[in-house]
Parts: C-alpha cells; sequence; structure tokens
C-alpha cells in the first residue's frame, strides 16, 4: 500500500512544503506550518472536466440586476445596490462598526435575512438591535460557527450576514479557524452557494494594524467586492470605501454618522467652520463622482530644536516637498518652524488638489493672519512651485457656490462661471494675492 503524500502549509501566506519546516521561506513566519489532512490534499488534487472554449464575440453579456440596500450611501459604494449571487467582504478595525452598519441594514431590507453570528451571543446583537430599533421580522439571527450547519440554512434566505469570516470553520479542515486553510474553503463554499443559489452574502472581516484584511490574502482574491469601513474610534464619521467591485466603480465613497441610536447616512454633513481663522483654508476634494469642501487647518509654532512635521489626513511627504518649496521660492524659514497640519472631519485627502489650501493655510499661521471664510483654494503644486490644473474643476466649484461660497483661487479659468474666480498660476502669487 502507498504512502500518502504529506504536504505542510504556512498559516500565513498559504505556502507549501513537502516536509515541516520551522521558517516559512516564503514571508519568513515562524512555526506556522500545519500539516494538512488527506481531504484537504484531495480537494486541492481534484480533477475536473475542461471547459469549452468559447469565441469572444459569441458571448453574451450578463445583465446585473440590482436591488436597493435601503442605505444610499451603501448603494452608492456597491455601484447602485445589491447583487444577487455577489460576495461581499467589508473589512475594518474592531469597533469601527462594520457589524452595526450590517445589522442596520437588515433591518431596513424588505427581505428574508439570516444573520449568522459568530463572535457576540444573541443577547449582545439584541442589545445593539434595540439601540438601532432594527426590530424587523424578516431578520432571522443564528449563533452558529461551523459551516456545514450554515450551508445547510442559506438556501432558506435571500440575503446572508456573516460576522465574521475569521470564526467560520469547516470540520472538514483540521487547522484553527481563521487559517489560511479554513479561510480558502469556507470563502470558496460560500463563493459557490452565493452564485448557484443568486444569494448576496455578505462577509465581515478584521483588519490587521498595517491596514490589511486579517488572514490569507487570497481572501480578497475569491469574492466579487471589496469595502473597507474607515474611521476613528473618537470622532463620528466613518467613511466606506470601495477597493475592489466586480460590477462597479472602485472610487465612490459612502459617509456615514455614528450616533446613539447607531448609524445614519452623513450625506449632508459639512466638514468646514465658516467662521474665519488664523491657520485655516477651504478646498474641495472629489471622492469618484461626489465633490467634498473641506477644511485644512495647519499650525506653524517656532521649534526649540529639532523641527516636527506632523500629519493627520493628509500625506506627511507631500507636506515635507511643500515645505521645501516654500523654503526654495519664498525664503521662508521653515527649518526653525514645527508645522503641523490636520484634515478636520476624520477625512484623508488622497489627491493633490488640496495641495494649494495647505499652502494657504500654512501662510495664514505663519503670517498670524485670518482668510477669509469665503474663498475656496483648489490647485496641485509641482516641484518646480507652478500650480497645476485639477480634474472636474467646474463640479468643484458648483458645490462650493451650493454651501456659501463666492470665491475660488484656481490655477485656470473654468469653463462656466460659478462664482468669482481668480487664476494663480505660481506660488509667489498665491502671497501677493494674500
Amino acid at each position: 500500500m502507498a504512502k500518502q503524500k504529506q504536504i505542510y502549509e504556512c498559516q500565513a501566506c498559504g505556502y507549501q512544503s513537502p516536509k515541516w519546516m520551522g521558517k516559512c521561506l516564503n514571508c519568513g513566519e515562524w512555526d506556522s506550518f500545519v500539516e494538512l489532512n488527506k481531504f484537504e490534499i484531495a480537494s486541492q488534487n481534484t480533477k475536473s472536466t475542461p471547459s469549452k472554449i468559447i469565441p469572444i464575440d459569441e458571448i453574451k453579456e450578463d445583465e446585473i440586476e440590482r436591488f436597493s440596500s435601503g442605505i444610499d450611501e451603501f448603494d452608492r459604494v456597491l455601484g447602485g445596490g445589491i447583487v444577487p449571487g455577489s460576495l461581499v467582504l467589508i473589512g475594518g478595525s474592531p469597533g469601527v462598526g462594520k457589524s452595526t452598519l450590517m445589522l442596520k441594514i437588515a433591518s431596513t431590507l424588505n427581505k428574508k435575512v439570516l444573520y449568522v453570528a459568530g463572535e457576540e451571543s444573541p443577547g449582545q446583537i439584541k442589545l445593539r438591535a434595540n439601540r438601532l430599533n432594527a426590530h424587523n421580522k424578516n431578520l432571522f439571527l443564528f449563533p452558529e460557527i461551523i459551516l456545514e450547519n450554515i450551508a445547510k440554512e442559506i438556501k432558506n434566505y435571500e440575503l446572508i450576514i456573516i460576522d465574521s469570516i475569521q470564526t467560520i470553520y469547516s470540520e472538514k479542515i483540521t487547522s484553527a479557524p481563521g487559517s489560511v486553510s479554513q479561510v480558502r474553503e469556507v470563502t470558496f463554499e460560500l463563493m459557490r452557494l452565493a452564485k448557484e443559489l443568486k444569494i448576496p452574502i455578505f462577509i465581515i472581516g478584521h483588519i490587521t494594524k498595517e491596514g490589511s484584511i486579517a488572514g490569507p490574502r487570497v481572501l480578497e482574491h475569491m469574492v466579487d467586492t471589496v469595502l473597507y469601513f474607515e474611521g476613528d474610534a473618537s470622532r463620528e464619521i466613518r467613511i466606506l470605501r470601495g477597493f475592489k467591485n466586480r460590477f462597479g466603480s472602485t472610487s465612490e465613497i459612502g459617509i456615514f454618522e455614528m450616533t446613539k441610536t447607531g448609524i445614519d447616512s452623513a450625506k449632508n454633513k459639512t466638514f468646514f467652520s465658516k467662521k474665519s481663522q488664523i491657520g485655516s483654508a477651504i478646498t474641495v476634494i472629489m471622492e469618484g463622482s461626489r465633490a467634498l469642501v473641506i477644511e485644512v487647518q495647519a499650525l506653524v509654532a517656532e521649534s526649540y530644536g529639532n523641527p516636527k512635521r506632523s500629519t493627520t489626513g493628509y500625506e506627511n511627504n507631500r507636506l515635507n516637498m511643500i515645505l521645501a518649496l516654500l523654503e526654495k521660492k519664498l525664503n521662508l524659514p521653515f527649518n526653525q518652524y514645527d508645522v503641523f497640519v490636520n484634515i478636520t472631519g476624520g477625512i484623508k485627502i488622497s489627491e493633490p488638489a488640496g495641495d494649494l489650501a495647505v499652502i494657504a493655510a500654512i501662510l495664514s499661521s505663519f503670517r498670524d493672519r485670518a482668510i477669509s471664510k469665503e474663498t475656496v483654494f483648489i490647485g496641485e503644486v509641482s516641484l518646480v512651485g507652478d500650480i497645476r490644473d485639477v480634474t472636474s474643476l467646474d463640479l468643484r466649484l458648483k458645490e462650493a457656490k451650493n454651501l456659501g461660497f463666492s470665491k475660488a483661487i484656481v490655477p485656470s479659468k473654468p469653463i462656466e462661471n460659478h462664482i468669482k474666480t481668480y487664476v494663480v498660476n505660481e506660488v509667489e502669487k498665491l502671497i501677493d494675492w494674500m
């Protein structure tokens, strides 16, 4: 009788070896190899019938049907609504509000929803449901962590929520929940059921300190959509951002607000103050098709030693570049000052259109002179000192006008005259305007 082949797998990255190793050659993790059992090896060696090759001209496009989640901000990030048969992963740090968001959605849907609770007790979830007023007769709670038991119940419901993927395990796999083998097996089975039964399944997953989904990267590759729920636990604002979406764009964001009664859409939330203050400037950034008017705050203080540079919501390397540019072009001695930049409301600027507002806020703090709150600053600043055009300028100015702003400092004239504009194409000219 032939000896059974042995395979060991790293539980950190999925690397496989015919023998046990103390350190993984692929990811460098120590003591992470676990021997696969005969069922796991057999599932990887299963032979399948090859599919038929089809000319692309003969393939018909799939018509994507959607239904609303009942929350506009959530639908926006998904690309217009929930797609039947989709597998959606929602990641976020512990306590950010992932379970609260999904329970809120489950309570607003006019569909039969199964909430699989792998982490919290039914009593804990009931307390959250009372706070959210999530008393929907079509919402059912299933405290279960065994995949095979969950699979038996899925066909009886119209939407499934798994909370969380790190707690679910298959009895066929000997490794611990959250390991590579378990996550791969559980996710593959959930994906098969979602496609076969045309039932949307939402998976909740925690993120690590590095900001990635806890567990193997294979989880993100297998699902249809990956959403990240971001926010500081000390602030009310939460941002839902798409990082992968097979049924829509990944550039949209959803804005939510945590309240005493749960979580609500915050599409009309403002991220600026209309009061003129020293070290404050307003800009307009784009998040997908949405224009957001936000406030940039800067503090310039005399340094006693090595000058400090610190940012919140803005890239620190870009701040260093801007300060070097101001020293070079304007002969300002920022090497003798501490500089701190903050983007209000917990928003993060991921595009360069806010550069001009950052410079305006820094100069305002340095000169101890307040900027008019009727003005917005829009423009990208280059290393050579010129201010360059940004995309969707007309859309940004239209949003600024809707919120009561009357002036804009921009790198070029817009196509439409929404508000009064002043063209500034070099950093030196910004000094003259201020």
